[in-house]
């Protein structure tokens, strides 16, 4: 009988990992990685082998890393869809122009970036797996703070995940996404140093604690693997029973 860990592996694929020089990026990419996969960074702050400074909100940048990464590797398996900004502030005083920042990285990222992984995905005739960064705010209306434009980005990646799924299913593309809880990253740096939001955040969270970028890897791992290959256009929430509730 095989091992059934073996379908958790990527050997000699090549993944690339969206917000990759920290965070959840970074997580994901290490234990890619582990697995045997080659991966490459798109990142603003990316550095070192195999990275590559990218905008995924202009398109001309994601075409020409994803011609890079082809170029050096040949193919991609794997795309971990995961940059992402929030401006927190009240509906009222959001600016067109905040808006629009968080909707080119959030929302018009990610449609660029699977278009583009797709694209070399189809040509290569062995389908590939995409793997979308949402969030519980893609669920929900939350209620700490005034998100409008992250929340609403959110959503849109849920519903594009399942759109995706639908389309190239056939053509044997998996998309699927993660709704994370609050994760102590970067992004989340000012809501997990104040100590009143994080009592509220843990008292709301039915396992009563927020996650470290660690609690992600195995969820996307799953969805990213032979492990999931019935599974297209879910997604999974890792937040501590949020959503259940």
């Amino acid at each position: 009988m095989r091992n059934p860990l073996d379908s958790f592996r990527l050997d000699g694929e090549v993944a690339v990992v969206t917000g990759g020089a920290a965070g959840l990026g970074r997580a994901v990419a290490e234990a890619y990685a582990a697995v045997g996969a080659r991966v490459a960074i798109f990142d603003m702050a990316a550095s070192g082998d195999d990275a590559y400074k990218v905008d995924v909100a202009d398109e001309a940048q994601v075409k020409q890393a994803f011609a890079d990464v082809m170029k050096r590797h040949g193919r991609v398996d794997v795309l971990f869809n995961n940059a992402g900004i929030a401006v927190r502030k009240p509906t009222a005083e959001l600016t067109v122009d905040e808006w629009n920042r968080v909707v080119g990285v959030n929302m018009t990222g990610v449609f660029l970036c699977a278009r583009e992984a797709a694209r070399h995905m189809l040509a290569g005739g062995r389908g590939g797996r995409i793997v979308n960064t949402a969030s519980i705010m893609g669920f929900s209306g939350g209620g700490l703070y005034p998100n409008i434009s992250y929340q609403a980005t959110k959503g849109a990646v849920v519903n594009m995940t399942r759109a995706l799924a639908v389309e190239w299913a056939k053509q044997n593309i998996r998309v699927n996404g993660i709704a994370p809880t609050w994760i102590r990253t970067a992004l989340t740096k000012a809501i997990t140093e104040n100590p009143d939001l994080v009592h509220r955040i843990e008292a709301m969270t039915p396992m009563g604690r927020l996650g470290e970028p660690e609690d992600i890897v195995g969820a996307v791992l799953f969805l990213s693997t032979r492990a999931s290959s019935l599974v297209t256009g879910h997604t999974l929430a890792v937040d501590g029973g949020f959503l259940a509730q």
